[in-house]
């Protein structure tokens, strides 16, 4: 039998992010970052629970990363969409960064997700500039 986790976010990317860049596609400059956002949507999605925080993203959703809370070494956060939702970047202790873009309720998200971390990371995450 497996170790049972407890599920605090599994969904995709805020929709609002989407909405955005497809707007922001009418001035034909942006359309680069309407594509970037369409694929997002389809192929993004976070899974955060008590244990790990898991990221389905790539073509069609097939490349996967999983980082347990003990790697984190720094999280990092910038608000988007008048801070609706946020971006998120999770520097490991081997020094990879991780981004997470347009994560639904992030403020939330990282105060759970900070919990989560030894102290010596609380101490150094946070938002930019602050």
């Amino acid at each position: 039998m497996g170790i049972k986790e407890e599920v605090y976010y599994e969904g995709g990317p805020h929709v609002g992010d989407l909405i955005i860049n497809v707007l922001l596609a009418f001035t034909l400059v942006c359309i680069p970052l309407t594509v970037g956002a369409v694929v997002r949507a389809l192929w993004l999605r976070y899974r955060i629970t008590n244990r790990r925080i898991s990221i389905t993203s790539g073509w069609m959703g097939r490349t996967r990363s999983d980082i347990v809370y003990s790697e984190i070494k720094k999280v990092v956060t910038v608000p988007r969409g008048l801070g609706l939702w946020g971006d998120m970047v999770v520097t490991l202790k081997d020094g990879s960064k991780l981004e997470m873009r347009a994560v639904p309720n992030f403020r939330e998200t990282y105060d759970y997700i900070s919990a989560k971390l030894s102290t010596k990371a609380q101490a150094v995450s946070g938002a930019i500039g602050s």
